[in-house]
């Protein structure tokens, strides 16, 4: 690569760098609990829905243990909804140093993302103890996890890139993309598998672009839950999403400094 162009990217990972590890300095020393804060979360969610879902209601049929099954796309839905859900707050919180630096404005959303994405690396440990615990082995397939978290990471991006510049001219789309995210929960194969769905809907669930990444991350568990038609769609979709974010992030930067 040639020198100059190497020194401004190498500029730019240095500042996202820096931000990132700030908010999580920021987020976890106001905190006593600190980083146990970032599992909690999940891991009651998980509980709630194991509970319900094993002990309230008979679930006679499904991939089990169902625990294990649920951490493996609820820790990654986390980290995707805590991205989408700040991002939208990603300009308005930091107004002052948005305009009065000079670093590239997207660092603001990919900070965010990088930084629930480090929250999410964080919370794997706890998917393996589980594992452990429950008796549920490995597959070879679990070679394709760290491609889930680099088409998870593109996917977010892309939303956030989207989502950050639009909430400054429309306020209310920061509570519309709250309701919106709540729908996409339990539209997204995470308390189910896309095949308990009836055979008519399973092909449009594929159209959801994290059916074929939470697809990748159960494989690792439960190879059977690898569909390559939702990966590719995904894949695909997740491309579109940082191109159109992309896109829209530089058409609308400079009236979005002038709002702000």
């Amino acid at each position: 690569m040639h020198p100059l162009r190497r020194k401004p990217l190498a500029s730019y990972r240095h500042s996202l760098w820096l931000l990132t590890t700030r908010d999580l300095k920021v987020r976890y020393s106001t905190s006593v609990l600190g980083y146990v804060w970032s599992v909690l979360d999940p891991l009651v969610m998980a509980g709630i829905y194991w509970f319900v879902f094993t002990q309230v209601f008979d679930r006679s049929a499904g991939f089990e243990p169902y625990i294990v099954f649920l951490l493996s796309a609820l820790l990654p839905w986390m980290w995707f909804n805590g991205s989408v859900s700040d991002s939208t707050r990603a300009f308005l919180k930091d107004a002052k140093l948005v305009r009065s630096t000079m670093i590239p404005r997207t660092i603001w959303v990919n900070r965010i993302v990088l930084s629930k994405g480090i929250e999410f690396l964080f919370a794997l440990p706890v998917l393996a103890l589980f594992a452990v615990l429950f008796g549920a082995a490995p597959s070879w397939e679990i070679v394709f996890f760290p491609l889930a978290i680099v088409l998870q990471a593109v996917l977010t991006a892309g939303i956030c890139l989207i989502a950050a510049p639009l909430v400054v001219f429309f306020r209310d789309l920061e509570r519309a993309v709250k309701l919106i995210l709540r729908f996409l929960f339990y539209a997204t194969p995470i308390i189910y598998a896309t095949t308990d769905l009836p055979s008519g809907v399973q092909f449009w669930a594929a159209f959801n672009p994290l059916s074929g990444i939470f697809s990748l991350y159960r494989a690792a568990f439960f190879p059977q839950q690898l569909i390559w038609f939702e990966v590719l769609i995904s894949a695909l979709m997740s491309i579109a999403f940082l191109v159109v974010g992309l896109l829209v992030f530089r058409a609308s930067e400079r009236q979005m400094l002038k709002e702000i």
